[in-house]
């Protein structure tokens, strides 16, 4: 929650926390679900998704369970810190979001494809929050990783825009970005497949009901 009452606001670069150059903890070699590793390099032929959608555990459980998702990892991306952990990043002070890093076969589940999960699956409405989830940590945001997921991101937003819109929601407020101008950072290892260890933990997502449209987007060579 926001500390204080106060309303939440993104750091400046001079703002934020300085973090470290080394990360204050390890990453599990292979994810409890689907097996493989968490960290790359990844196989030929796969490629990588940033998606922030408030809370990480609920949004990483969301993803893994998509046919074609490889393996996936919970982290913290958008801000200035280098290598934070968790307790900086809910300062509000790094200007980092929960992020999860799906990595997919492309020829099993598309981009354009993952896009939906990620609209479904909150409410990019919401500014600084996801429901009772109130920070900057939990804002919505898409960090691309080529032109072409660039282009079927925008493509994604302005038809589901389109399907809010007639469904009586407000504007999207979803960050688009290039992943190579803000770093992921992975998240401990605790925070790692939380729902898998965790059954009946907390997941705090939840869509607004509005189905996303696809075939709208440029695919992804």
């Amino acid at each position: 929650m926001s500390l204080s009452g106060r309303i939440p606001a993104l750091p400046t670069r001079d703002q934020a926390l300085r973090g470290r150059p080394e990360p204050e903890f390890t990453v599990p070699g292979r994810h409890t679900v689907l097996g493989h590793p968490l960290l790359g390099p990844y196989p030929e032929g796969l490629a990588v998704a940033d998606f922030a959608l408030g809370c990480f555990w609920g949004a990483e459980r969301a993803f893994w369970r998509t046919p074609g998702v490889w393996t996936t990892l919970v982290g913290y991306q958008g801000g200035y810190t280098e290598n934070p952990v968790y307790e900086e990043v809910c300062s509000g002070l790094t200007g980092h979001a929960e992020t999860v890093r799906v990595v997919h076969d492309p020829s099993v589940v598309s981009y354009e494809q993952l896009l939906k999960v990620f609209w479904e699956n909150h409410d990019p409405t919401q500014g600084f929050r996801q429901g009772h989830d109130v920070g900057t940590q939990y804002r919505s945001a898409l960090h691309t990783h080529t032109p072409e997921q660039a282009a079927t991101a925008e493509a994604s937003r302005a038809a589901y825009q389109k399907a809010l819109t007639a469904s009586g929601h407000g504007t999207i407020r979803t960050e688009l970005l290039p992943a190579q101008d803000r770093p992921f950072y992975p998240a401990e290892a605790h925070h790692q497949q939380y729902l898998d260890k965790n059954p009946g933990g907390y997941c705090g997502i939840g869509g607004t009901g509005v189905s996303c449209p696809v075939g709208v987007g440029r695919a992804e060579s």
